[in-house]
């Protein structure tokens, strides 16, 4: 049986429900058949018992006597019951002898059953079985007591009465009709088989179909290719969410070489000024002439600046990498929006204190990962840091869930608002301020992640105003203590 069941396993889909269908229809035909024959068996049967029951309804005293006495005779004339020669006609008596009738087509098996009605003599009690004659011929057996006819019917003691029929043209009915079946329903297994296997190709061809599709893809990595969608079925959807997966695939593929593409075009500025800088020192030491004190302090603190934009830049690169994929390394947690932003200001100040920096936090937690939103939050507030004039004043305000960020800076023309959280996109009068054109594209990606929105607007009076919104509630949720300060506590997603 387990080898059955391991080949069966190994076979193709649509071979496995071809044999299901078959198999299937092989059990309802099989029950449907076999009900079919006993319903006839039993008809048929039961139309026998009551011509045997209404064949003989009694006989004179005498005719039984008549019979009986004849038993030991081979001269008497008739000793018959005057019945058309189509039955077997016989009595038993106690002892089982058996006496048949003149026009009795052969003799019956008398049996145990036979001798027993004789002797109770029970004129209600009519027994019917199968037998056979003396010939071994099948026959259906009818015996009860012998009664004699008119309206005072009386038991004739010690004999029971035998009639039986032959079951020959039964037998062939019953036969035939087995043949019949069978033949009808093989017919109609193998139909099914067939049928079966029309319906596995014609509902498998969409998986097919998609089998080849993916296979192209695996073999070729081109995902451009894409399954017709027909109906709304589940191979329908099958195919439209394949077709969104490789949508997607290819989308995530093209980003990620523009992000290949971008970083090597930014790298590329830092790297060849460093090694045109490096060149000229080493050229000085290997010539022996050197190079004036202010010009090679002047190179030295360009490959210094040089290298710590390089290095700014690709912590951009990882953050915009980790920040790209789930918001964070980290797991997400409750954070106290406002104290991060209090936080981020502390460190806001230290890179530009010549300006005053003011803010109005209310408190607002959300769920995120601490380091990566303080780090979208100290990106937005150092583009405002960067862009503002000496002295000029930041305001930070919190209220909400909304967090604005308003410098006084030169602000952005209208034409490039749309651009600002592109990666690697800089502003062309900023292009000679530090900065890997990151940051707010970091600040974008984070705060998407969480389920919020940032903008960038033009100020009323001059300057730039970023809008940070995030999702959350001014009161942390009641299974998280915030007895401490600040900070977040764990709270699954």
């Amino acid at each position: 049986m387990n080898r059955v069941v391991r080949y069966f396993r190994k076979l193709p889909l649509r071979s496995r429900l071809s044999v299901l269908s078959a198999v299937a229809v092989a059990f309802a035909v099989a029950a449907v058949s076999v009900t079919c024959w006993f319903i006839v068996h039993d008809q048929l049967y039961s139309k026998l018992d009551d011509d045997l029951r209404d064949a003989l309804p009694g006989a004179p005293a005498s005719q039984y006597a008549q019979l009986v006495a004849n038993c030991t005779t081979t001269t008497a004339e008739d000793n018959g019951f005057g019945h058309p020669q189509v039955y077997y006609i016989q009595v038993v008596d106690s002892h089982g002898r058996v006496c048949v009738a003149l026009n009795s087509l052969g003799t019956v098996e008398a049996t145990s059953t036979d001798r027993d009605i004789a002797r109770r003599g029970d004129a209600d009690r009519v027994y019917f079985r199968n037998g056979v004659d003396s010939d071994g011929k099948p026959l259906r057996v009818m015996t009860r007591a012998a009664v004699t006819d008119g309206p005072a019917r009386a038991v004739v003691q010690n004999l029971a009465l035998t009639v039986a029929v032959p079951l020959t043209d039964t037998d062939k009915t019953l036969n035939r009709l087995a043949l019949v079946l069978l033949v009808i329903g093989g017919i109609g297994v193998v139909g099914a088989g067939a049928a079966g296997l029309w319906v596995a190709r014609t509902g498998l061809r969409p998986v097919d179909e998609l089998t080849d599709t993916v296979e192209h893809v695996a073999r070729t990595e081109d995902l451009t290719v894409r399954i017709p969608v027909e109906g709304d079925d589940e191979i329908a959807r099958l195919s439209a969410s394949f077709n969104s997966m490789t949508a997607s695939l290819a989308s995530s593929r093209d980003l990620q070489r523009q992000l290949i593409a971008d970083a090597g075009h930014e790298l590329r500025t830092p790297l060849t000024s460093m090694r045109t800088n490096i060149e000229l020192l080493t050229r000085s030491d290997e010539t022996g002439r050197a190079i004036p004190p202010d010009d090679r302090k002047a190179l030295m603190a360009s490959l210094k600046a040089q290298m710590t934009e390089l290095a700014a830049l690709i912590g951009d690169l990882q953050e915009l990498s980790r920040t790209g994929l789930a918001g964070g390394d980290g797991p997400i947690k409750v954070v106290s929006l406002h104290d991060t932003v209090r936080t981020a200001i502390e460190r806001a100040r230290l890179r530009g204190p010549e300006l005053t920096i003011t803010s109005e936090l209310a408190p607002w937690y959300v769920r995120a990962e601490p380091a990566a939103l303080e780090r979208a939050i100290v990106n937005l507030l150092d583009n405002a840091v960067k862009f503002s004039p000496p002295g000029a004043t930041v305001e930070v305000r919190l209220m909400r869930g909304e967090l604005t960020v308003r410098d006084h800076g030169p602000g952005i023309p209208a034409d490039e608002l749309p651009h600002v959280f592109d990666r690697f996109w800089r502003s062309p009068t900023a292009r000679a301020l530090p900065g890997s054109g990151l940051g707010l594209s970091i600040v974008a990606r984070t705060v998407q992640n969480y389920g919020g929105e940032v903008a960038l607007a033009a100020a009323e009076g001059g300057g730039t105003v970023a809008a940070l919104r995030l999702p959350g509630a001014p009161t942390p949720p009641p299974d998280v203590d915030h007895s401490g300060h600040g900070g977040s506590a764990d709270a699954g997603q």
